[in-house]
């Protein structure tokens, strides 16, 4: 039986929202008062972060994990159809940081870069941004993984690139900073440098949350057929398995189907024997749903899985 864990998610997404909003007001406010490009590009991110929220929100309301009439095996696709919506927002991200960053050098090239100006204390406000950034990011894997959300983990990993994403600006910022110190005019051009790896950070954290999430979308196999076939062998009475077929994500929801050739004669024994199948599946891989075919031993097969290859 899967628990329905939407109310936690719920209140770790209403918190989180909260504090995307404020640091990406105060970016946006930095940004806009000293002209960094990058820190601008870094409050789009953040914007991200907040619009993630409201996705996973949305996306957390119809994600039930108990079946229904319309959806015999649950709404938990919905799930991954939220952490989808991130990475789509990662990749609309990346695309406004680097056609930000090439409108600005050829602006810079031809005009000369606008100077950045930045002071101590904005330093050390951003500062303070970061560190609500890492506590958001650790706080939402940190619940996700407990609860085994995967709009949580995914929309964490969003925000721990938020976390390199702000790093990095940051540093920038300091080089810049030094740089009306020194009167070094070259260094300006930093801000418009690291746009470009801000770019390819935001991109790596939407090509993360797409490759943990595809597999459960498309029915990719969740546990190697041998593997189910060797517990099923285990149980006394069980003479083969095969057509062994599974999909979902461990540790999240299963479904497992098969067909098995029992040692009985008569219906309950043979029900004893599948029961005694589940219950050591459900063990192992719990959440699973368990579909078994029961056939007698003129059945046998040694085709375990579904490839056409396989004996």
């Amino acid at each position: 039986m899967v628990t329905d864990r939407r109310a936690k998610i719920r209140q770790v997404l209403y918190i989180t929202l909260v504090l995307n909003l404020l640091v990406m007001a105060i970016k946006a406010g930095v940004g806009w008062w000293t002209g960094s490009l990058s820190l601008l590009a870094d409050a789009l991110h953040s914007f991200t972060d907040s619009a993630n929220n409201i996705l996973g929100l949305v996306a957390n309301h119809f994600a039930s994990p108990h079946p229904d009439r319309n959806h015999p095996y649950g709404h938990q696709k919905f799930d991954a159809l939220g952490a989808l919506g991130i990475a789509a927002f990662l990749g609309v991200a990346c695309f406004e940081i680097i056609q930000g960053a090439i409108e600005r050098a050829i602006a810079g090239l031809q005009q000369g870069l606008k100077p950045i100006t930045i002071s101590p204390p904005e330093l050390w406000i951003l500062l303070i941004v970061l560190g609500i950034n890492i506590f958001v990011a650790f706080y939402e894997r940190r619940v996700g993984l407990q609860v085994g959300s995967p709009i949580l983990i995914a929309d964490a990993q969003h925000t721990m690139s938020d976390v390199w994403v702000t790093i990095t600006v940051l540093l920038g910022l300091i080089g810049i900073w030094q740089a009306r110190v020194l009167n070094l005019p070259a260094l300006q051009w930093l801000d418009v440098i690291l746009s470009f790896p801000v770019a390819l950070l935001v991109f790596r954290s939407g090509w993360e949350v797409l490759k943990e999430n595809i597999p459960w979308l498309v029915d990719r196999m969740a546990i190697a057929p041998e593997a189910i076939h060797a517990i099923a062998l285990q149980v006394p009475g069980v003479l083969n398995c095969h057509d062994i077929a599974s999909r979902g994500v461990v540790g999240r929801q299963v479904f497992i189907e098969m067909h098995l050739v029992v040692d009985a004669l008569d219906v309950e024994t043979a029900h004893k024997i599948t029961e005694e199948v589940e219950a050591r599946l459900e063990a192992r891989y719990s959440p699973v749903r368990i579909l078994i075919h029961v056939e007698p031993p003129t059945y046998k097969s040694d085709r375990i899985t579904f490839d056409p290859q396989s004996k």
